[in-house]
């Protein structure tokens, strides 16, 4: 189970950047892959003849353990695979021969692929595909063939199997035949998320502003902005109580506030990424400074929230406004180069039937994002899920970061088509091509200092793609690597898990860096907290909640986040 909720956490939020996997392209892919194959005849033939010598193989170890021999099998298993956990693999022949047969005929498959020597984007999908295929195929997924389900029956005296069919029956009706990855009743939004104590003290058609009540009698005087993605809801950043960066931030004497967006519907087809650049990081900014009276605000953007924090830093830079402070990047993408694991779905074929799909609607379904995003770690996404649920009959873990994952939000047809294209597909912002608002947006105009944060395991947000800000921008950078991944990476109070790297000065390349940087048996927290008290001024008294322009309108979490 820990590889399963790592592996949602590695990856959301930005599970909003794909949906719906067109089949035809898949199908494209792999038609590409068989006429490959069919043109390397003699690639093919080799992997065939290896593909029945490993599996001769497997028959001779697989007989000689009946004996009593301990033969290894033709195919090392990797260690991580927690899939074949179970000693029956090894100890049992009839089961150590079905998964030695697996591994061979999935590796086959594979390479076979791979020989067809396929375009960069077809070998994606042909490659992520395929490998769904085998994942699906495995021994682990099927009663009879995974021991430790058949044990669980025996131990039960067939509840499990009653269980698993109940879960069953029930994820087909109500969750789209897919099992669930969590139970969501233990949590409330307002009592055990998103429960840092706060005020809303402005409202719009795109955005709420909270306003978090101070908890020292002293405070700094720069306040903070949180700049959180509008895919999936802002309180990653104030998950629970002593795991909330926001009350973390809090704590240590910092006046935050936090952008809470709304959940888009049909009526905002229309609304684009300039209406988010201006009625959302630039709008909350006016309300920061004429609620605290500060000229100056510090800006913590995670994920899209901190690219749109560059665009609108960008932005202001050209129009001389220079209200930004430092600013904070968690988990940011900048240069989309090399975008990770979502390359696959957003290339320019992919998006433009995705735009076919939101044209439609006028914006894309959270529901509909989930299936595609869970195919990039199908194991731990899908088929963990199927054993533990299905087969096993237990009920899916009550896991803060799950529940919020599964909080999913919808995006605008315009703004979201515009996205893809502009940074994914087109790579505009580092290439001095995006506009947005009217105005060409220049990252060299992007002075104030960086404290960039990445996480080890990010799959959507390679630490090495998030290194390459530092060529852009020409401010004093602090660059850190985290342990953790996409979400977990952010979510990461001190704990003896908890590790970061840190180098003195930048590098020209990530590599360079990862060379000369110390590691920290800590929390990254501890050190944004140091970096951000020497930034964030004198220490005042707090500022009132809200004020006269903008006055308290309730309490937090606000109406948005419960859309």
């Amino acid at each position: 189970m820990t590889a399963a909720l790592e592996a949602v956490a590695a990856l959301a939020p930005e599970a909003g950047l794909v949906a719906d996997p067109d089949p035809a392209l898949f199908g494209q892919a792999l038609a590409a892959a068989v006429t490959g194959v069919a043109r390397n005849p003699r690639r093919s033939a080799a992997l065939t003849l290896r593909l029945a010598g490993e599996l001769a193989g497997t028959a001779v170890a697989a007989v000689s353990r009946v004996f009593g021999a301990s033969t290894a099998g033709p195919l090392p298993v990797d260690p991580k695979d927690r899939r074949f956990a179970d000693p029956t693999w090894e100890d049992n022949p009839y089961y150590f021969a079905i998964r030695q047969a697996y591994l061979a005929l999935g590796k086959y498959a594979l390479d076979l692929a791979e020989a067809a020597q396929l375009e960069r984007s077809a070998a994606a999908k042909a490659e992520l595909i395929l490998g769904v295929l085998v994942d699906a195929l495995s021994p682990t997924n099927f009663l009879p063939t995974n021991p430790a389900a058949v044990k669980r029956a025996f131990e039960t005296g067939g509840r499990s199997i009653i269980d698993g069919l109940r879960n069953f029956t029930d994820d087909l009706i109500n969750n789209g035949g897919m099992p669930r990855q969590v139970d969501t009743t233990p949590f409330e939004v307002g009592r055990n998320l998103a429960a840092t104590p706060a005020k809303v003290v402005y409202r719009s058609d795109l955005i709420e502003v909270l306003q978090y009540l101070p908890q020292t009698d002293r405070v700094h005087q720069i306040p903070i902005l949180c700049s959180p993605p509008w895919i999936n809801k802002y309180y990653v950043m104030d998950l629970a109580p002593g795991r909330s960066f926001i009350e973390w931030a809090v704590q240590r004497g910092h006046t935050v506030f936090a952008i809470s967006y709304r959940n888009p519907d049909a009526a905002m087809s229309g609304t684009t990424m300039d209406d988010y650049l201006i009625d959302g990081p630039r709008t909350a900014l006016d309300v920061v400074c004429e609620t605290t009276g500060s000229d100056t605000v510090h800006v913590v953007g995670l994920c899209l929230g901190g690219a749109m924090t560059l665009m609108t830093a960008a932005y202001l830079a050209g129009i001389e406004d220079r209200r930004i402070g430092s600013i904070t990047l968690l988990n940011t993408l900048v240069d989309f180069a090399n975008p990770g694991a979502l390359q696959t779905f957003t290339d320019a074929p992919t998006v433009a039937k995705l735009e076919k799909k939101m044209a439609k609607k006028g914006y894309l379904e959270g529901s509909e994002m989930a299936g595609t995003f869970d195919l990039l770690r199908a194991n731990d996404l899908i088929f963990n899920y199927v054993v533990s649920n299905w087969l096993m009959g237990k009920q899916p873990p009550a896991f803060d970061i799950l529940a919020w994952n599964a909080d999913s939000t919808r995006m605008p047809a315009a703004m979201h088509s515009f996205y893809l294209r502009s940074c994914y597909v087109e790579n505009r912002f580092v290439n001095g091509e995006l506009e947005l608002a009217g105005r060409h947006l220049d990252l060299a105009d992007i002075k104030q200092p960086l404290y960039i944060v990445a996480a080890i395991n990010d799959h959507i947000v390679p630490w090495q793609s998030s290194y390459e800000t530092i060529n852009y921008v020409p401010g004093t950078v602090r660059f850190v690597l985290s342990s953790g991944g996409h979400i977990a990476g952010i979510v990461n109070p001190p704990s003896p898990k908890a590790w970061y790297m840190t180098a003195d000065g930048t590098h020209p390349t990530s590599e360079a860096w990862q060379a000369n940087a110390e590691k920290h048996a800590a929390s990254w927290w501890e050190d944004w907290a140091n970096w951000a008290g020497e930034h964030g001024g004198p220490m005042i008294d707090p500022p009132t909640m809200g004020s006269d322009t903008y006055p308290v309108l309730g309490d937090g979490p606000g109406e948005y986040v419960q859309g």
